[in-house]
Order: C-alpha cells, then sequence, then structure tokens
C-alpha cells in the first residue's frame, strides 16, 4: 500500500534529506586518487552522527557500509573496503542516506576521480539530466510511466542502456515503501500520481548494454559487458505546488566536484 505523507510529514523529511544530501556532498569532496572506500565511509558515517542521524544503509538488509561506493562498472550495492583505492580517471557513485528522527533520507551521486575521459563525463552528464527531467514529471495527475518514460527516452536518445532489475522507490518511514519506481516505461501508464506521495528517483545508466549480474559478495550489481555505470537520486515528495526535492542543496552539482584533478593514483 503507497503511504501519503502530510505537509507535516514533509518537512520531517526535508530534515534528514538535509542531513543525508550535506553527508553526500562533504563525502564526495574526499573523493581523489589514492583515497580508499573505506575512508569514504568512515567520513560519512562519523558526519550523519555527529549531527544527529543515524546511517540508513548501515546494517539494512545486512549491508555492511553506510555508503554504496560503486566503482566504474559496478552499478549499485558496492562494498567499502580499506582495499578499494580509487584512481585517476574512475568514476564511483556514491550512494547514501540518514535516518532522523525516523525519517529516511536517500541520495546519489557519481563522481569523477581526477580527470576522466570525455565519454565517462557525458555519460555522467547524461544521467544527472535523466533524474532532472524524471523529476519534471513528478507533479499530480501524471503517471509512473511519465517518469520512466522520462529517463528512459533520454538515455537511449544517447545511446545508453537503462537497468531495468534495479529501479526507484517510495520512501518515509521505511528505506523502500510501495511503489517501484523504474526507470522505463510508456507515458500515461502506471500508477497515477498523487500529493503526498514521496519517491526516491533514482536513474541508473551504462554506457553499453543495459544487463547486470551479482558479484559473489551477494551485494555489488556490475555491468555484463564492463561498460561504465552512473547512478543519480534523490528524494522527492509530490505536491501541489509540484515536485519538491527533500535531499536538494541549492548550486550542488558533483560534476563541479574538485575530485583530486590535480593528483595522481
Amino acid at each position: 500500500m503507497i503511504k501519503l505523507k502530510s505537509p507535516q510529514d514533509i518537512e520531517g523529511l526535508k530534515v534528514c534529506g538535509a542531513l543525508s544530501k550535506e553527508a553526500l556532498r562533504l563525502t564526495g569532496e574526499m573523493v581523489r586518487p589514492g583515497v580508499s572506500t573505506w575512508e569514504l565511509d568512515k567520513f560519512c558515517e562519523d558526519f550523519i552522527r555527529m549531527h544527529g542521524g543515524v546511517p540508513g544503509f548501515k546494517g539494512y538488509g545486512g549491508f555492511p557500509g553506510t555508503i554504496c561506493a560503486s566503482i566504474n562498472d559496478e552499478v549499485v550495492h558496492g562494498i567499502p573496503s580499506r582495499d578499494r583505492i580509487l584512481c585517476e580517471g574512475d568514476i564511483i557513485s556514491i550512494d547514501t542516506g540518514a535516518t532522523v528522527n525516523g525519517w529516511v533520507g536517500d541520495n546519489a551521486w557519481t563522481f569523477a576521480v581526477g580527470h576522466i575521459s570525455d565519454d565517462r563525463k557525458a555519460l555522467l552528464e547524461v544521467t544527472r539530466d535523466c533524474l532532472a527531467l524524471a523529476i519534471e514529471q513528478a507533479v499530480p495527475g501524471n503517471h509512473l510511466g511519465d517518469i520512466g518514460y522520462a529517463v528512459q527516452s533520454h538515455a537511449q536518445k544517447h545511446g545508453y542502456g537503462v537497468i531495468r532489475e534495479y529501479v526507484g522507490h517510495g520512501i518515509g518511514r521505511k528505506m523502500h515503501e510501495e511503489p517501484n519506481v523504474p526507470n522505463y516505461g510508456h507515458r500515461g501508464f502506471g500508477i497515477k500520481l498523487e500529493v503526498g506521495m514521496v519517491l526516491a528517483i533514482e536513474p541508473m545508466i551504462t554506457m553499453g548494454r543495459r544487463h547486470v549480474h551479482t558479484l559473489s559478495n551477494d551485494w555489488t550489481v556490475v555491468t555484463n559487458d564492463g561498460s561504465m555505470a552512473a547512478h543519480f537520486e534523490n528524494t522527492v515528495a509530490i505536491t501541489k505546488d509540484g515536485p519538491v526535492i527533500t535531499t536538494a542543496e541549492e548550486g550542488f552539482d558533483p560534476l563541479d566536484v574538485d575530485c583530486g584533478r590535480n593528483a595522481s593514483c
């Protein structure tokens, strides 16, 4: 059952969303060649706890980290490790969220590690734009298919693959609530969007084909063809005045973050 949120509920989601976004932004600013994903994870956890939150991911379904740290062909659910060292030219998707007063935040961005190739930069830009286009469709009277179509059409126009096995979701008191929010679909199809719905919209786009599999750690999802993947996500409330991004931070664009462009691995 879809749980509609009141205006007061949405204010609570803005609080956890603000902490989630700040944690993500500051963790992203630590991205540079030579840094381990364990260091990123520890910083993010310490920051969330220091500011009165609880890491939403750590222990969720048994996941061991505060962040999902997915590098290059890893789509989602990369496990932080002291042994995973970032190198010049990598891309890393960081997915994290904070729980505050029982409300859950969820957001993700893909960051460049130092200088990256033009084709990887293009993948990040298109995936970021897929998210923006999808959020524009999150208005009362539209359908879930309008959100999915916005992502799918923009990604495929640029020749990219759209992951189908993993999708966005409702969110609120729990990390995953109904409904599922696919990144593909047809205009005017699917559940009708209503005021009070809160959705985690999260395009997962690949430079190659869309097919994926899970590694032997039972968490990390990678592309079958080894192609690069990007993942951008925001939590969005549907209101009578249009979409409200509860994980928004004014002026923040991860593609503008200087992730050690003068460093080397």
